[in-house]
């Protein structure tokens, strides 16, 4: 592959709270090195020369091709090489989209299954920076737009999205679910032997209901408080106490009062499934799409299919919690439901790719480390899809379905410019997505592993 000379890009600086404002960026202008920071980035126009060139559209590699941003946006992409110095040069590397993430959750981590009592000691203060922590590693590993399906602490996460859009933090972009909307002592009800009655935090009770209307009434003030898509818990969770992952917990009228709201106020709602009767419930009640969907007989599949549902499912991160769960110490019946569903989830996968679901990478960051999000890629391969599809699950099927195919999710003109880099080819092996070299979100420059130290 052809390459050019390099230019000079700061390392960006580590610390998940740093300000944007540390952020700097050396680029040649005229064969003269100047710093700009990354405000002033934005303004400025940078070719990117990428030796390969995966859109997130097409089925195949494009080849080499050069990538021109400005303002934030990308204003061309052309086969021929640029007649004046790059930016930046990924001769070696394969340029992508940057990747998104349908299901994280920011105010957890994968340790907090051992004691869930630490949600009754962290302040607000602690559970924002603990968000913004999470969400500065997860956009480092080049998932530059999640979906955050769901948190029990929804007014942080609102401050901590506030800060990531003002520049103030470092974070890919987020569409939040607000609050869960479940039954009380539900999956997604904070009730844990850890935590006394009188401790349970108040801010993680609000979507919390027992019939279609306090549902309804729970769905509208979500959305009042900003959330962008409803997330509702239709079934048992496998982290979860006195209730069965494969046993309902809404009634289909609950999750229909839940859509109508959605539906008047122009959002989606997904549902955290398990159980057949519930997909089957949540999908006739007109959700968008499902989470997990580890039980799904075949006739459900299809049903999913025939309603245009998605499915988010998380296929890889039952390897994690039976290995590093048992050494955190989770609770057996943890470990037991998670050996229940991990084999059952993944012949699902297989059989909705057979039948040509609409698959959304979803990891369930929280359930899996933040930083361990490119992992899943393997094994969505390995139960049956192309390394492509993988790909297009976690770029432009991921942004269709977030109804963003016109911001992110593609490299294509008019887009943000959002661009990671790995070297030689992930088609050939995926795992390289695992840990990315480049991040690039709306033209500013993330994590660059690339280019030599400057001297």
């Amino acid at each position: 592959m052809p390459t050019h000379k390099h230019s000079n890009i700061c390392r960006i600086v580590s610390n998940a709270l740093s300000s944007i404002a540390c952020l700097a960026l050396s680029i040649t202008v005229a064969s003269a090195s100047v710093t700009v920071d990354s405000e002033a980035l934005l303004k400025e126009q940078i070719r990117i020369y990428c030796g390969s060139l995966i859109d997130g559209i097409s089925n195949h590699p494009l080849g080499s091709h050069t990538i021109t941003i400005k303002n934030g946006i990308i204003i061309s992409i052309s086969e021929n090489l640029p007649e004046s110095t790059v930016g930046l040069d990924l001769g070696d590397y394969t340029c992508l989209p940057g990747l998104i993430n349908t299901h994280v959750h920011f105010d957890a981590n994968p340790e907090d299954a051992a004691d869930y009592g630490v949600y009754a000691r962290r302040t607000q203060a602690d559970n924002l920076a603990l968000i913004l922590k999470n969400a500065s590693t997860t956009v480092r590993t080049g998932f530059t737009t999640v979906r955050h399906a769901g948190a029990w602490f929804p007014d942080t996460l609102a401050i901590a999205k506030a800060k990531i859009d003002g520049g103030h933090a470092i974070g890919p972009r987020i569409q939040s679910a607000g609050p869960y909307l479940t039954v009380p002592g539900g999956g997604g009800d904070l009730t844990f032997p850890e935590i006394p009655t009188d401790k349970i935090p108040t801010e993680s009770q609000q979507g919390i209901a027992s019939t279609p209307e306090e549902f309804a009434e729970r769905a509208k003030k979500a959305i009042d408080n900003g959330a962008d898509f409803l997330k509702v818990i239709a079934s048992g969770a496998v982290f979860s106490t006195g209730t069965e992952p494969g046993a309902p917990e809404m009634h289909q009228d609950d999750i229909e009062a839940i859509v109508a709201v959605a539906k008047k106020r122009g959002v989606k709602v997904t549902a955290h499934v398990h159980s057949d009767q519930s997909g089957q419930d949540a999908i006739l009640a007109g959700v968008n799409s499902l989470e997990h969907a580890s039980l799904l007989y075949d006739e459900t599949i299809a049903l999913a299919v025939e309603n245009n549902v998605a499915l988010s499912m998380d296929v890889y991160n039952g390897t994690y919690t039976d290995t590093a769960g048992r050494e955190l110490g989770y609770p057996e019946v943890f470990i037991q439901r998670n050996y229940d569903t991990t084999e059952a989830q993944r012949v699902v996968f297989e059989k909705a790719v057979a039948a040509g679901a609409t698959l959304l990478y979803g990891t369930d960051a929280g359930v899996l480390p933040h930083d361990m999000g490119g992992w899943q890629f393997e094994t969505m391969v390995e139960r049956g899809m192309t390394p492509m599809q993988a790909i297009k699950s976690a770029t432009s099927v991921a942004a269709e379905h977030m109804d963003l195919y016109n911001e992110v999710g593609a490299l294509r003109v008019g887009l943000q410019a959002d661009i990671i880099a790995v070297p030689g080819d992930p088609l050939a092996d995926i795992t390289s997505l695992r840990s990315v070299s480049l991040v690039i979100k709306h033209g500013v420059v993330i994590k660059d592993h690339t280019q030599p130290p400057s001297r």
